[in-house]
């Protein structure tokens, strides 16, 4: 039996359906990532299937003993309640002799002398004993310290989002359940923190429905994906990348009906226009015929994101740093830190939370001075800054009040006016949308409304600090189409390694107490990391020479083998050059992207495997030499 069916489920608000009768089941083991523009009803399906929010109509099957944990996207959080009786509130007993327990042990660091606190202690250890919860609670606290949880005795109102929003992934994940509903759990992790949860959620016991914008989180972890679109519930069988290629697919299949059904069109449209008796029932049948093809939608049908907004000419003088130093409440975020930004810049900043990326991103915007050293701005520059603070928006403005705030007309790079309410068309809010309250709107559409505010402002340089939040994967594919063609400056500070691979080629990371920089994107810098990291292993995976046929020199095979190697190093990662360069100018043609994705990944193994034998030739030739 399944864990879960869904039969007929279907929700709309007002006008606007989120899906209407979608039928899918879930089985031990899936793990779902779910797909739709911002708006779509992504959240609400998840909202629904947890019991937050009601279906419309449909019904929903699963077994008496059936338990599911959710993580929404708005934390909804009791604010004076400590964090660790958030994390272990539960109706299983497991659960609330582990948190019993683990009160009990803090109190007892508390006052260590207090013999109440002892007897309690022990009273919480032996009922530990009794219901076998030891490894629940081992379990537990490696989640916690995974996800970097410690002040569990603070109360949750005085916690920061992203401590909060720590705090509830680990609620969520602590406590087993059949099904779990996560709506974008990345946000607010750094990089370590991601990785740490892809490999945990792929060895969830249970069910797993996800949304993010997080790619690379989607490829590693899903097994199937759902797209929500139109109202219609979409089902591909594979990871994102699969997703990718059966979409184009489908894409193609659809364009080639309405191809069809254009063609079949005119060819009815010619024959009328020939002037056949209009009462006859043949030709009656005709225009029935022809006003039925009209009355049909083409693959249009999706509509696409558009962003054509020009911007102001860029001097040669954009932004220099100058010996700055700056810290923070005590601890020395960077100092003496130079660095001169060029015209076509595209510089992404990475490090774990509360490193001083956003304080760095804040001073070259003049929002943060330094307490030591200069900020040089040209006089032409123009900054665009999408800021993960400024995302809380008015509710009580209306849509188009919002962007007309800062503009009511824009110009493309040809020259042509578009207007507010055309640009609000062209971010996917149609005109009846555009007189809709802000407080409306999903989380997606206000971010997506507020990067449209931030381009209204026809910026030549532009700040995005963690863009990709909420965001839905179509939205990012056209962001990062235009920021390849954005003619200025552009600084990243972002979680999301498929972002940044995608739009920077140089790097500065916070990394312990020291600020590096590194010429290449996130994938390059951490595969170059790796390689110092995991030198040694591979050396100790030479093998011996066997000491019966003690070896004076290279084989023949070997000797011809070790002259051409470099060579043949040399054109696969020309090749892995060129594919990759392909994959930033694929844009958002993911038929295409698949297939290069496909190509990439042979020509790592194969690089690697030539590397690898690169380096048992060069040890063999070495431990020759020294005979």
């Amino acid at each position: 039996m399944s864990l879960l069916r869904a039969e007929g489920l279907t929700k709309s608000f007002g006008d606007k359906i989120c899906f209407e009768s979608i039928h899918f089941s879930l089985e031990k083991g899936d793990r779902i990532g779910l797909l739709g523009v911002n708006g779509t009803g992504k959240s609400t399906l998840l909202k629904a299937l947890a019991g937050v929010e009601g279906f419309d109509g449909g019904a929903l099957f699963h077994a008496n003993e059936f338990t599911l944990e959710y993580l929404p996207q708005q934390l909804d959080m009791p604010e004076n309640e400590t964090a660790i009786r958030y994390i272990y509130k539960s109706e299983s007993t497991l659960m609330r002799t582990v948190a019993s327990y683990e009160k009990a042990l803090q109190d007892l660091e508390a006052h260590p002398h207090d013999n109440k606190s002892q007897t309690e202690l022990l009273k919480w250890q032996e009922e530990m004993d009794r219901v076998g919860a030891w490894e629940a609670a081992t379990q537990a606290k490696t989640i916690l310290s995974k996800l970097g949880v410690s002040a569990l005795s603070a109360k949750l109102g005085t916690l920061s989002g992203g401590q909060k929003k720590r705090v509830a992934l680990a609620r969520a994940l602590i406590q087993p359940a059949d099904l779990l509903l996560l709506d974008e759990p990345t946000n607010h992790l750094d990089h370590a923190t991601v990785e740490w949860l892809e490999e945990h959620l792929k060895q969830y016991p249970g069910a797993l429905i996800v949304i993010t914008h997080d790619r690379y989180f989607l490829n590693r972890v899903a097994n199937t994906i759902f797209e929500l679109s139109e109202g219609a519930l979409y089902r591909y069988v594979g990871n994102f990348e699969t997703y990718l290629e059966e979409k184009a697919e489908r894409k193609a299949q659809a364009e080639q009906a309405e191809d069809k059904r254009k063609n079949l069109l005119r060819r009815e449209l010619a024959w009328l226009k020939r002037g056949a008796k209009a009462r006859t029932t043949k030709q009656k049948a005709r225009i029935q015929r022809v006003e039925a093809l009209n009355a049909q939608t083409g693959p249009n049908a999706n509509r696409q994101l558009d962003m054509p907004i020009g911007h102001k000419r860029l001097g040669k003088q954009v932004i220099e740093l100058r010996q700055v130093s700056k810290s923070y409440q005590g601890k020395m975020l960077f100092s003496d830190l130079s660095f001169l930004m060029g015209k076509n810049e595209r510089l992404g900043i990475i490090g774990e939370n509360g490193s001083g990326k956003t304080t760095l991103l804040n001073m070259m915007a003049g929002r943060t001075v330094p307490d030591s050293g200069t900020v040089d701005v040209g006089e032409t520059v123009r900054i665009g800054y999408y800021r993960q603070e400024d995302a809380e928006l008015d509710g009580d403005l209306r849509v188009v009040e919002y962007i007309k705030e800062v503009a009511e007309v824009v110009y493309t790079t040809k020259g042509d006016a578009i207007y507010a309410e055309q640009m609000l068309e062209r971010f996917l809010f149609p005109r009846p949308q555009q007189w809709t309250y802000i407080r409306r709107l999903s989380g997606g559409e206000k971010r997506r409304l507020y990067l449209l505010r931030v381009l209204m402002g026809e910026p030549n340089v532009l700040f995005l600090d963690e863009p990709t939040n909420d965001l839905d994967v179509e939205t990012l594919a056209v962001l990062e189409d235009y920021l390849d063609t954005f003619p200025g400056a552009v600084v990243v500070v972002s979680h999301d390694r498929y972002f940044l691979d995608r739009v920077v080629d140089r790097m500065l990371i916070f990394e312990g107490n020291r600020l590096l920089r590194y010429d290449g994107d996130y994938s390059d810098y951490m595969t170059g990391r790796n390689d110092i990291t995991d030198k040694q292993p591979q050396h100790e995976q030479v093998p011996t020479p066997q000491p019966k046929k003690e070896q004076k020199k290279l084989s023949y095979n070997e000797q011809r083998e070790w002259e051409q190697i470099d060579g043949h190093i040399a054109a696969l990662e020309e090749k892995q050059q060129i594919v990759e360069q392909a994959i930033a100018d694929a844009g958002s043609d993911y038929g295409r992207i698949a297939d290069l994705l496909k190509e990439k990944e042979m020509l790592d193994s194969e690089l690697e495997a030539a590397l690898n034998r690169w380096a048992e030739l060069a040890e063999k030739i070495e431990a020759l030499q020294s005979k």
